[in-house]
Formats: C-alpha cells, structure tokens, sequence
C-alpha cells in the first residue's frame, strides 16, 4: 500500500511540475492572464502534492513499525 501511495505522491508532483511549467511560458510570452491562471492551478496542485507525500510517509512510517 505504501507504494500505491508513493506513486500517487509521485503523480501529483508531475502534474504540478507542468502546471508550473505552463505558467512560466504563459508569463515568458507576457501572457499575464493566462500565466496567473496556471500559476493558481500550480499552487493548488502542489498543495495536493504535499497532502500526498505527507500521507505515503505516515504509510511508510506505519508500514516500519510492524
């Protein structure tokens, strides 16, 4: 199951990787609008990606103690 978890955490952290990506042509092209709008979705994706690796370590951390 921790794998499962990992890979999930993993997952996010692409998506929120090319959402930053996006965000920074958008902004290089002086595409302000559209650059803010993939900077928000960075962000929020990143705050999942967070959520996920906090929850793969507690697996992990639980998956040790036994």
């Amino acid at each position: 199951m921790p794998k499962d978890k990992h890979n999930g955490a993993a997952e996010h952290h692409d998506a929120a990787a090319k959402a930053h990506r996006t965000a920074a042509e958008h902004h290089g092209k002086n595409d302000d609008g559209a650059g803010h709008e993939h900077s928000m979705m960075a962000s929020g994706r990143a705050k999942k990606t967070l959520d996920q690796s906090m929850n793969a370590m507690k697996a992990s951390e639980e998956k040790a103690k036994k």
